[in-house]
């Protein structure tokens, strides 16, 4: 099956726009990536730990028609500009302008002791490679010189042999993660996407991160228009309380996981919870990986998680995702009658008309 044009998607211009995940071995990509498509998601995400975004995609762009293809997200600072935005734009062709790619940086340590890649301060590198991509795609569709030149990245030669030519779609939308208030800034300079990441609260949220994307927003001159912003945090539905309070304490791992890393620690510090975020790091240096997801204490716990029921979700996503125009959402769909309560409260959640701009002061 070939891909066809974007041109019908079921989440409409204000209406919330439903993902799922795909990922893992390639040679079950397509059957997961049709599966998506047959049960009318919007798009399908991919994240980048064992096995790699681009390829992940491709497969994916053959086995669709509809589906908006975002990677979530690719790891930038180890691959040259170039060869992403060659990946890109064939992406982009191949799947008939479905494609958009979610960049994220990773830490130092994955960067200097896992990629081989040399570490500097992310977020003015970050500007750099996007706007490194922009000139990179603006020589190949109209032939613009290569004159971008920053501290971190240079495009200053494209020869014809090299170039591969114009799209008859609009460039790749480029997402980027972001945890901190630097990165915020830098998404809403030159960004068409934010995808928060899961080490997220929802005061954070508000307090730090969309007043950040709106600093960048004025500085390059952009509106909420101009961007579209993923729902963030790590949340829990289920049923009904009961359900709910059965699977919360799975969070303890993620918590745990990303709280022992000192990227993310200026959560903790906003909610007054710094002295956890030192303990989650030597217990990590140490080893101690049980012993840290027990420490995650109640109050720590139901800080991070938001919750509703099914039915209370089209309602939640209301009142606490007003900024977003995507999410992903993850239901039991192994029966038919799973799949069809599936398919009601994903029509429910489209539904829902949110304005994209953020509740914040």
């Amino acid at each position: 099956m070939l891909p066809g044009r974007a041109d019908r998607g079921f989440g409409g211009e204000h209406g919330m726009k439903i993902g799922t995940g795909i990922g893992g071995w390639l040679d079950g990509v397509g059957e997961a990536a049709r599966k998506a498509e047959e049960d009318e998601y919007d798009f399908v995400s991919c994240g980048e730990l064992a096995h790699d975004s681009i390829l992940t995609m491709c497969v994916a762009a053959t086995q669709t028609q509809r589906l908006e293809l975002q990677t979530g997200v690719t790891i930038c600072f180890p691959r040259a500009p170039m060869i992403l935005a060659m990946e890109a734009w064939d992406l982009q062709k191949l799947s008939g302008g479905r494609f958009a790619l979610g960049l994220g940086s990773q830490v130092k340590g994955h960067n200097e002791r896992r990629f081989s890649t040399k570490w500097s301060a992310p977020a003015p590198r970050m500007r750099e490679y996007i706007q490194t991509l922009h000139a990179i795609w603006d020589s190949f569709q109209d032939g613009r010189r290569a004159d971008f030149a920053g501290d971190h990245y240079r495009f200053q030669l494209m020869t014809p042999n090299f170039n591969p030519g114009p799209l008859e779609y609009p460039r790749p939308k480029v997402f980027m993660a972001v945890v901190g208030p630097a990165m915020a800034r830098v998404a809403g300079e030159v960004a068409d996407g934010v995808l928060p990441h899961g080490f997220m609260t929802d005061k954070f949220m508000r307090e730090v991160l969309l007043p950040n994307v709106k600093i960048g927003l004025d500085r390059a001159g952009r509106s909420w228009d101009d961007i579209q912003v993923a729902g963030g945090g790590f949340t829990v539905f289920g049923e009904d309380q009961a359900d709910i309070d059965r699977q919360l304490d799975r969070l303890r791992t993620p918590i745990s996981f990303y709280g022992s890393t000192r990227t993310y620690h200026n959560v903790f510090e906003v909610h007054g919870w710094g002295d956890l975020g030192e303990k989650l790091h030597e217990l990590s240096v140490r080893g101690k990986w049980d012993e840290m997801r027990d420490a995650i204490p109640e109050e720590v716990l139901r800080g991070f998680a938001q919750t509703a029921t099914w039915d209370e979700l089209p309602k939640f996503v209301a009142e606490h995702r007003e900024y977003a125009r995507r999410m992903m959402l993850a239901m039991p769909d192994r029966t038919g009658e799973q799949r069809e309560r599936l398919a009601e409260v994903r029509r429910a959640v489209r539904a829902v008309e949110t304005p994209g701009i953020p509740n914040i002061t």
